[in-house]
């Protein structure tokens, strides 16, 4: 009998009056509000404002979050699609299902589309939000602990994650073969949410640490390529550490197969960037100078707002 473990929540919701609020939704805002500070911190140093990145979230945020779930629904077709599953499970969010991958590569095509209208230099932009992403999904992974899903191996190391009877969506996990998982009353998991969480949180100092050093001899938009190739080697090696049901394609999870590709990308994009990429302190005199551009419309706006109240 294990002595120590990670106990998991005993609640997953709760009720304010007729609405239900769930755990989960509630880790995914706070991720997105606190990535939302971090790159606003960033994007100030660069010449932007806060205004900028506002926008950009109204626009961005919600195509990644359609990007997650389709990309979840898309990648696990016997839940939302016939003959083995129903279309309407397509929008029922609150059961779970959001996956990453689909909102990283939705949510940079929205964001590349909306600075590039804007004007605004994609690559720093890029650069801005690279430590933020992580810390954002790191939060959003205490979700996955709220709903007792998506663990690992039945492990008797003092970390496990011990399951309870809440009712949380892991309460009826079915395993990567398809059969019921191991006991959970008297089994503990590997609590890969905080792998994964742990994982993300140094990926983002690191990052933040070598930007700041060597900021001089990186090219703009690198930052972001070393955020693609961490997470990718990350979520390799976590996605076969879980048991949790999931396409295979020629013996790999079809995480495990974007993850890869996630990671070649990043090393690509980084190799690609030191030889051909933008210099980031031109990217951010073009930014300023947008910005400056930006706040004279808004103020010659503001005086013709004035003048007509006067009037």
């Amino acid at each position: 009998m294990n002595l120590a473990y990670i106990p998991s929540p005993t609640f997953s919701q709760f009720k304010i009056g007729p609405v239900t609020i769930h755990m989960y939704a509630i880790c995914i805002l706070v991720g997105i509000c606190v990535a939302v500070w971090i790159l606003t911190k960033r994007w100030k140093r660069y010449g932007g404002t806060f205004d900028q990145i506002l926008d950009t979230t109204l626009v961005t945020v919600p195509c990644a979050l359609v990007g997650a779930r389709l990309y979840h629904c898309i990648t696990t077709p016997y839940d939302y699609f016939p003959p083995t599953g129903n279309l309407i499970n397509l929008v029922k969010v609150w059961e779970g299902g959001m996956a990453i991958f689909g909102g990283i590569s939705v949510g940079t095509l929205a964001a590349f589309l909306w600075c590039r209208h804007k004007h605004y230099p994609f690559a720093i932009f890029a650069d801005a939000i690279a430590p933020a992403l992580p810390v954002a999904q790191a939060i959003g992974r205490l979700g996955n602990w709220f709903n007792q899903e998506l663990y690992g191996w039945p492990t008797n190391l003092p970390w496990g994650l011990k399951l309870n009877d809440a009712d949380a969506i892991g309460k009826s996990e079915i395993c990567y073969n398809g059969s019921q998982c191991p006991d959970y009353k008297t089994t503990l998991f590997h609590p890969t949410f905080l792998y994964e969480m742990i994982w993300n949180l140094i990926g983002a100092a690191l990052i933040i640490y070598i930007g700041s050093k060597l900021y001089d001899r990186l090219k703009a938009g690198q930052q972001f390529a070393m955020y693609l190739m961490w997470y990718g080697l990350g979520r390799t090696w976590i996605e076969n550490v879980r048991i949790n049901y999931s396409t295979v394609i020629l013996g790999l999870r079809t995480n495990v197969w974007t993850a890869i590709i996630v990671f070649i990308i990043g090393c690509v994009l980084f190799v690609v960037l030191y030889q051909y990429g933008p210099d980031s302190k031109v990217q951010a005199q073009r930014l300023a100078a947008v910005t400056a551009d930006e706040l004279e419309r808004q103020r010659i706006q503001e005086e013709r707002d004035a003048q007509k109240k006067r009037k």
